[in-house]
């Protein structure tokens, strides 16, 4: 697959539509960098008038993985990904438009080199931070990966 924005939209309809449904849209995708969005909606809001957590994990957990899956793919191996552990906090209600980012392209390579390298299992976090549209932190979430060689 190629790593687009559109392409892993077009994915997140098949593979994760309660993502897709609850507006998540992976805006920008690199080498070193995820960035995903999600705006609140009556769809996707607490009863406190703000965002549901699980959508905003949904966002930032997407941000993490789709780094990993891109590396991954470049790495032109066969290595399995899972999601092993998430801590989570949240620091402001999360309204209008919610930018999530992981930075951590770096790492991923790493773990991948290594799983390669030792045919053993590699355990990595990473971390993904959401902010308002006023650049306010929201919520600020890690992502225990667990990745293996076949």
């Amino acid at each position: 697959m190629q790593f687009t924005p559109s392409k892993l939209n077009t994915f997140l309809f098949f593979k994760l539509p309660s993502a897709y449904w609850c507006g998540v849209r992976v805006k920008r995708i690199n080498g070193e960098a995820c960035t995903a969005t999600v705006r609140h909606k009556w769809f996707n809001q607490n009863p406190f008038n703000s965002m549901y957590f699980a959508v905003q994990a949904m966002a930032a957990e997407l941000t993490t993985g789709a780094l990993m899956m891109y590396h991954i793919n470049r790495s032109g191996k066969k290595i399995s990904m899972l999601v092993a552990n998430n801590k989570a906090a949240f620091t402001k209600k999360a309204k209008g438009r919610i930018t999530f980012t992981c930075n951590q392209g770096e790492l991923a390579v790493h773990a991948i080199a290594q799983a390669v390298a030792t045919g053993e299992g590699q355990t990595l976090w990473m971390t993904a931070e959401g902010k308002d549209e006023s650049g306010d932190t929201v919520s600020v979430m890690e992502f225990e990966w667990t990745i293996k060689a076949k």
